[in-house]
């Protein structure tokens, strides 16, 4: 595991307490995009199963994986994917 994912994977973890958490890094499929060599971070996608977001909005769902990875991420991350399921979503 990359040092990046097991960053991403630690500060969801912490925060979102998720039953499910997969994070896929993307980056190989954006080599030479612009904003990649300008920003320096990757590109990744998370799929998230927490009860936490039951009730949530996906707007606000989105604001919550945002917010547990925080400024700390600015420079890790270019583009992020977010899949935020509850786990009554996720088995549906």
């Amino acid at each position: 595991m990359s040092p990046r994912i097991a960053a991403i994977r630690t500060a969801l973890e912490g925060a979102l307490n998720p039953v499910l958490l997969e994070i896929e890094d993307q980056s190989a499929r954006h080599a030479g995009h612009a904003g990649v060599r300008q920003h320096g971070g990757g590109h990744f996608a998370v799929h998230v199963v927490a009860a936490c977001f039951a009730g949530q909005s996906r707007i606000a769902r989105h604001r919550m994986v945002n917010g547990a990875l925080g400024d700390a991420f600015r420079d890790e991350i270019h583009a992020l994917s977010i899949r935020a399921e509850t786990p009554e979503e996720a088995a549906g």
